[in-house]
């Protein structure tokens, strides 16, 4: 029988599925309102039973028992109601589009045909209708060819006899595409998805993974999963296709608040947003490098990767290279750490605890009790039996305190109704001492701020003891004089609340040390987008933040646009140095699936070993280049083009090198209402013409692009050559290059003609 004999059978059954699905969501709609109306009545029961007169000492133990048992009650309500809500989110995706795929196999001699969706649908008596594209069974669909194939169950591996493999293209419950094929995905089915314009979110794969992306997705063995893949490659994709399978394979220990995605900015980590609520799944912790930094630093304003790279761009002198890759390694980290172990008679940088405006613990006080401890110990252990001092002396000052004459008159101030509630809340039994537990509990909290600094460890200067490790760093690099009006530097910037981005990552990594603080360890996977553009020092420093976390780390070394003009060591190699003791597995994508072969073909050409990479056959039109006599022409020729492009794409980006390029092309275009300059504040991609620097562009995609300004004097020789490549890999339909007066030489290899 052919496909096209089962087209009408296989769309009777896309309608029988629908109706289920439309079935199975006005129940679980119904359900979810009964347990929102239950939920409701049991917190305004739970907030009724909290104002429970406890003014009589006899009803306390009672009421405290009922609130308990209410708070219980509330919680299993919402958490049902959460998981009722969690199953109609997974059948609402499967509306219009409830499955991509089709196996049959016979396994011990039983035929059995399978069905592959987003999620698990099941019929009334518990015959599965779809399986989950993450069950291990579904594997089969992704990499298994025609023939004797294995996949892993609970129980060892299965062995199976794979007769068919169908994919289906379907929309609003129509079959718009359905062939039998022996590959993971067809072309065919690729083509017509690839060919669709740029949205606002990026769209769940599930439906055209390939062998290859499946791999990663299904990596479980790994410490390190470091995936390497060209632009367009399906490497963001595939990684967050990942996290919805970990969270599906480990789903009784793993949650989404134990997974945390370092993005590269913020635009990238709305585009992703839809992702996982796509597949039914709650979105994992986003943060920015810089974000996730500054948290750790408050009150100090964080140079961030952009800012430094714009300031390179004026400005990078040899010996701030130097200093910089020096300051950037995990070497430095690790000498900073010798050399404070090296100094055993070194007393640490303490700060006053300020209590109203007085020193409550003064740092002479604290480096006092830091000296009398052994010196035997190891820096952090001296820290902490100084901080435990502390916070024993706090007790005994709060012990003592209880009974001066202003603290009892405190207590006499308070009203009937505070003072029974101070008795309620910490189960104060009556007694002969009641009223001196009261003022002890009344002083814990009046002296709260300072246990909160003892804890979080703000009784020590972080940045005075990095200044004084730098000092006492021996190193070649560059003259005494250069290297102490570094240090000067750092001591100035710290006293203006300014600090720099690999000096914040050191003090960090330093204070984590010493106070050994700064540590998670719920967190279960760290996931890195654009993995070329972090220094070993923050992966190292990220590692120890997260010990218990495994890695999967992405990105292109040919897109590294903000360290390329003076890093050059292997990414990989680096890598694998940094986590010798850790299984690392680097997997490498070298298939584009973005952009048109035209446009592939054009930004590979850039590459010294641009055959590597590997267009995929959709054609389209040949990239543009466009050379303007002078800055008037080109201005009103890039303002033209983005017009008409404008009129056939939904997205239209004009990429510049830099955010003061951005500026200066949006001031041409301030009359225009369609076009939008893009900052590192935006959290979204508007349609229309858009003008930003290529860095905040980094992960997405647009239907058409811009090169703004591929002169030879904007684009000079090879060190631009990966921002060059980053620009002409964003359009997925149409690229066109702009430049005033001469070309880049970088373009010299390429076959486009020059207009």
């Amino acid at each position: 029988m052919t496909v096209n004999e089962t087209r009408e059978e296989e769309q009777k059954r896309v309608y029988q599925i629908a109706d289920k699905v439309d079935e199975k969501i006005e129940r679980a709609t119904e359900n979810l309102a009964k347990a929102h109306t239950e939920t409701g009545k049991i917190e305004r029961n739970y907030g009724e039973n909290t104002k429970v007169n406890t003014f009589e000492v006899d009803d306390q133990m009672e009421t405290n028992a009922s609130v308990q048992q209410q708070k219980q009650l509330v919680s299993l309500a919402v958490e049902n109601e959460n998981i009722l809500e969690s199953n109609k989110l997974k059948l609402e995706n499967l509306q219009g589009s409830p499955y991509f795929g089709r196996i049959d196999i016979v396994e011990d001699g039983e035929e059995d045909t399978l069905y592959i969706g987003t999620s698990t649908l099941q019929d009334d008596d518990g015959e599965f209708l779809i399986y989950d594209w993450r069950a291990p069974v579904s594997g089969i669909y992704y990499n298994g060819t025609l023939g004797n194939v294995s996949y892993p169950t609970p129980n060892g591996t299965a062995k199976v006899d794979l007769k068919k493999k169908r994919q289906f293209q379907i929309v609003k419950n129509e079959i718009k595409n359905m062939f039998d094929t022996n590959e993971t995905v067809g072309d065919e089915i690729l083509q017509s998805v690839l060919s669709e314009y740029n949205d606002e979110y990026l769209k769940n794969i599930v439906a055209t993974i390939q062998h290859e992306q499946n791999t990663i997705i299904r990596d479980t063995k790994s410490d390190v999963l470091l995936v390497q893949g060209v632009a367009g490659s399906g490497k963001t994709s595939a990684i967050l296709q990942r996290v919805a399978y970990l969270l599906y394979h480990s789903r009784s220990t793993l949650d989404a608040d134990k997974i945390i995605l370092f993005s590269p900015n913020r635009l990238f980590s709305n585009y992703i947003s839809e992702v996982l609520p796509s597949l039914g799944e709650r979105n994992m912790r986003q943060v920015t490098l810089n974000e996730f930094i500054s948290l750790r630093l408050t009150g100090i304003q964080v140079e961030t990767m952009f800012e430094r790279y714009e300031k390179d761009e004026r400005n990078l002198p040899e010996t701030t290279i130097k200093i910089r890759l020096f300051k950037e390694s995990s070497d430095f980290l690790n000498k900073l750490e010798e050399i404070e172990q090296s100094n055993k008679d070194h007393t640490l940088f303490f700060e006053d605890i300020i209590f109203e405006g007085k020193p409550f613990f003064t740092k002479k006080e604290i480096s006092e009790i830091y000296d009398s401890k052994n010196k035997a110990y190891s820096i952090p252990d001296r820290f902490l039996k100084t901080k435990n001092t502390l916070i024993n002396r706090l007790k005994k000052r709060i012990h003592d305190d209880r009974d001066e004459d202003w603290v009892q008159a405190e207590i006499d101030n308070l009203s009937d109704e505070d003072f029974q509630q101070i008795i309620t809340d910490n189960n104060i039994e009556e007694s002969t001492n009641q009223r001196s537990i009261i003022a002890e509990k009344f002083l814990r909290d009046r002296y709260a701020p300072i246990y909160n600094a003892l804890i979080n460890n703000y009784f020590f200067d972080p940045y005075k003891e990095y200044l004084f490790i730098l000092n006492n760093l021996k190193q070649n690099l560059v003259s005494d004089s250069i290297w102490k009006t570094m240090i000067e530097s750092i001591d100035q910037n710290v006293e203006t609340h300014n600090l720099g981005l690999s000096d914040a990552v050191a003090i960090l990594y330093l204070r984590n040390f010493i106070t050994e603080s700064g540590i998670n360890r719920n967190i279960q996977h760290i996931f890195i987008d654009e993995i070329q553009d972090y220094t070993m020092a923050q992966l190292q420093y990220i590692s120890k933040s997260f010990p218990n976390a495994k890695l999967t780390l992405l990105g292109d070394k040919a897109q590294d646009i903000l360290t390329s003009s003076y890093r050059n060591k292997d990414l990989i190699t680096g890598i694998h140095e940094l986590f010798e003791n850790k299984k690392v597995t680097t997997i490498t994508l070298n298939q584009s699936y973005r952009s048109t072969a035209e446009i592939t073909n054009f930004a590979k050409s850039l590459l010294p070993n641009g055959d590597e990479v590997k267009s995929f056959s959709r054609k389209g039109e040949d990239p543009v280049i466009k050379v303007f006599n002078d800055e008037g022409d080109y201005y009103k020729g890039l303002k033209q083009i983005a017009r008409e492009l404008n009129q056939r794409y939904g997205t239209v980006a004009i990429l510049t090198r830099n955010q003061a390029q951005a500026e200066q092309v949006y001031t041409h275009f301030s009359d225009e209402s369609l076009v939008t300059l893009v900052t590192a504040d935006f959290r979204s991609i508007p349609k229309g013409i858009l003008v930003l620097p290529i860095y905040l562009a980094k992960g997405l995609e647009f239907d058409a692009v811009i090169g703004h300004n591929i002169s030879s004097e904007n684009y000079p020789d090879a060190r631009s050559r990966d921002t060059l490549y980053t620009i002409c890999t964003r359009a997925m339909h149409s690229l066109t290059i702009c430049a005033e007066k001469e070309l880049s030489p970088l373009l010299n290899k390429t076959k486009t003609t020059v207009s």
